[in-house]
């Protein structure tokens, strides 16, 4: 009896060495992951704070606050087994393999990741800016972790992967300030030159939105036998495009029909949405 309660004190003994010895290295372990902790909030504050200026998405800025805050914990967390004497790189090596097949398996998916970072950071565009990618244009609605939302003039919503934005030329028609309409209109050979000028410089005159800097363009791009193609060409403020768009063309129209002159077909060339 007297043996067995020995050999469990000895045991007891043994481990309680063990602890003491360990304990320095386990102290200073919780200390690295609570400043691990400390360090992972003050950065969510930093990041929440400078990423606010962003029009983006919340769900892209949560994403990527949780990530940082999760990776400086994690970081943190490793230091700590390393200070206990745990081998980390053979953990460390079977997270590698795990993510590298992970990439493989989703490469589309991350690929679109990585471009909602472009996105976000290089800001090509914001929300609420109308945009052109290829074929498919409208209104940014939303910027998401995987794909851009635009929204259509006739209300439709078009889902568009992040890579597709950020390999192909994007048309940005809202990113500045003045816009340029441009008019073109294919009138008969014989037509009065100068009555065209006069229309159209009378039109802008009177439309208080036309921009007096930069200048209107107006003047006879080129002609043949048939018929001669007369540009006007006035700037405006982004914001009142479209209404002054619609408004001159009207009153092009009108006073088309009242001075007699004959188009022999009209282009309105805009390349502007």
């Amino acid at each position: 009896m007297e043996e067995s309660i020995q050999k469990q004190t000895t045991i007891f003994t043994r481990y309680m060495d063990a602890f003491m010895g360990k304990l320095p290295s386990l102290i200073i372990a919780i200390i690295t992951v609570v400043i691990g902790v400390i360090i992972a909030k003050i950065v969510k504050r930093m990041l929440t704070r400078f990423l606010k200026k962003y029009k983006s998405s919340v769900g892209i800025v949560s994403f990527l606050i949780n990530l940082a805050q999760v990776a400086i914990i994690l970081a943190a967390c490793m230091q700590a087994l390393s200070g206990l004497g745990v081998n980390t790189t053979s953990f460390a090596a079977v997270l590698g393999a795990a993510g590298f097949s992970i990439g493989l398996a989703f490469k589309e998916v991350l690929a679109n990741l990585g471009s909602c970072m472009i996105i976000l950071f290089f800001r090509p565009f914001d929300i609420g800016d109308y945009i052109m990618c290829e074929s498919i244009e409208g209104t940014v609605f939303e910027i998401q972790m995987f794909s851009t939302t635009l929204k259509t003039n006739d209300n439709k919503l078009i889902i568009v992967p992040n890579t597709q934005v950020t390999t192909n030329p994007v048309i940005n028609f809202t990113a500045q300030e003045k816009r340029r309409i441009d008019y073109v209109f294919n009138v008969e050979y014989d037509t009065d030159v100068k009555k065209l000028y006069e229309i159209a410089n009378k039109l802008f005159d009177l439309e208080p939105k036309i921009l007096s800097s930069p200048k209107p363009l107006i003047g006879v791009e080129s002609m043949d036998n048939n018929m001669i193609r007369f540009v006007a060409k006035p700037w405006v403020k982004t914001s009142d495009y479209w209404d002054i768009y619609y408004k001159l063309m009207e009153s092009f129209k009108h006073e088309f029909d009242v001075n007699g002159i004959e188009l022999s077909r009209i282009h309105i060339l805009n390349g502007n949405k």
